[in-house]
């Protein structure tokens, strides 16, 4: 992941909002055994994150900057595991649980930026791996393995996605902080 961006707030983006995990979390993560498998692509420890909303192409960033400047949300604490899951038969990843809240504060206030939040039920998690279309590989092997730990988020941050044959690669565009002076009624 690359540090925060300085200028052209005004350019096209593929953007993203994003809880990024503390390296100790990070650790655990990449303690997980990765066994080559072929026509399964693995992540990166830098592409370990939980996306709360994906915004998709957005025509200025200072948009997407300005929708997040308002958003209503008190630190809370994340919850990863307790085991590796995954999604149908392409993706196989590590829940986390506790989101939902701020997930649902950050749809909320960028509604009106980039792509329509989803319909379907957010589920946090960290993606693992991605079996390519076609590959014929049972995730299932690698599932049920034990990983956890928890975490306080005290910000989320806008993220820029630069895409490439080789996978993604991570831009920092801003970080907003989570606090109780900007949310009292959830503070009580």
């Amino acid at each position: 992941m690359r540090a925060p961006a300085d200028v052209g707030l005004s350019r096209v983006a593929r953007l993203f909002v994003a809880v990024w995990p503390p390296e100790e979390i990070l650790y655990t993560v990449a303690g997980l055994e990765r066994p080559p498998i072929d026509g399964v692509r693995w992540t990166g420890r830098d592409q370990w994150h939980v996306t709360l909303r994906f915004l998709g192409r957005v025509e200025a960033v200072d948009q997407a900057v300005g929708a997040l400047a308002g958003l209503r949300a008190v630190p809370f604490e994340a919850r990863m595991g307790p085991t590796v899951g995954r999604f149908g038969h392409r993706v196989l990843h590590v829940p986390v649980h506790g989101l939902d809240g701020v997930a649902g504060a950050v749809a909320a206030a960028t509604e009106d930026v980039g792509e329509p939040p989803e319909e379907r039920a957010f589920a946090g998690h960290l993606t693992l791996a991605r079996v390519a279309k076609g590959a014929r590989v049972d995730l299932r092997r690698l599932t049920g393995r034990p990983v956890a730990g928890s975490w306080m988020v005290d910000h989320v941050l806008l993220v820029e996605s630069h895409l490439s044959s080789k996978g993604a690669d991570y831009e920092v565009v801003d970080r907003f902080p989570l606090g109780a002076d900007l949310c009292p009624d959830q503070s009580e």
